[in-house]
């Protein structure tokens, strides 16, 4: 098994007996030396984890918009030049739209952290017919998991043996209540993931019973890696902020020319260097 298949984004709607096939492996799941090889083809069972100063890096990217630098010069013009309520009121103006804009992106970035809360330490699983409890992050595909009330599920995982499951997937698909998990396939038409009572998946809660299950997604294939990858991209840029963003860059660059060219004009005509750059920059702010 050297890759996934693109169909293993339903897996559940695969037969079983198929789906083993594909997986290369079966009840009594994998040995160390194949573990460890599909541990270096696939990657760790994790969703990746962001740089410690990941949230300071991005409150300072909001201050690299041009709209916001010029306002910035502006405001600092202003304070040089003795307008010390008009500086201050700009400044306020600025730091309000950042901090708006930030907050948003931090309610994003913590509903990601709070989705990998939501990921089991340790599973047990079944290597070299010994049932041994693992870290989560050596898991892979093809590996067979055993499952009792109280656990967090590790991946997502076909089951092939149950005994009175049931499964909170409220943090999937919204549903409050367990449902009840089987092992036969599914109906012949396509199901989707709410559907899906023959499978597992990353970050559910086992409420009752025991079951036994297949890997077939490890770390960010699995649907909750796919939501916390989600969760953590920008919005599509909309027409609104792209013509923000163009209207920034001419006035950007209308600024500049502007100071440079009352710069020339007052070096020119022999005045101070210091004092004809802030009359430059105070008169493009204007």
């Amino acid at each position: 098994m050297e890759t996934q298949p693109k169909a293993f984004d339903d897996f559940w709607n695969w037969p079983l007996l198929e789906l083993l096939q594909i997986l290369q492996t079966t009840s009594n799941g994998l040995t160390s030396e194949e573990a460890n090889r599909r541990l270096r083809l696939h990657g760790a069972n994790s969703l990746d984890q962001e740089h410690r100063f990941a949230t300071l890096i991005s409150f300072i990217g909001f201050f690299a918009s041009p709209l916001v630098i010029i306002l910035l010069i502006a405001s600092i013009v202003s304070l040089v030049l003795g307008e010390h309520i008009g500086g201050l009121i700009i400044i306020a103006i600025v730091m309000f739209s950042v901090l708006l804009n930030f907050g948003m992106e931090f309610q994003a970035r913590h509903a990601v952290e709070e989705i990998q809360q939501q990921i089991a330490i340790t599973a047990s699983t079944t290597r070299d017919g010994r049932l041994v409890d693992l870290p989560t992050a050596e898991l892979v595909p093809g590996d067979v998991i055993q499952l009792r009330a109280g656990d967090l599920v590790p991946a997502d995982a076909r089951l092939i043996e149950v005994k009175d499951l049931h499964v909170r997937e409220s943090m999937l698909t919204g549903e409050s209540l367990p449902v009840e998990k089987v092992v036969a396939d599914l109906s012949q038409e396509k199901h989707g993931i709410v559907d899906a009572s023959n499978s597992v998946f990353l970050g559910t809660t086992v409420r009752t019973g025991i079951g036994i299950a297949i890997i077939v997604r490890t770390g960010k294939r699995t649907a909750c890696g796919e939501i916390a990858h989600r969760l953590a991209m920008r919005p599509p840029e909309t027409e609104f902020d792209r013509g923000t963003r163009h209207f920034g860059m001419m006035l950007t660059w209308v600024t500049l020319l502007l100071v440079l060219f009352v710069l020339m004009v007052n070096i020119i005509f022999h005045r101070p260097v210091l004092e004809s750059f802030l009359f430059a920059v105070a008169l493009a702010s204007e």
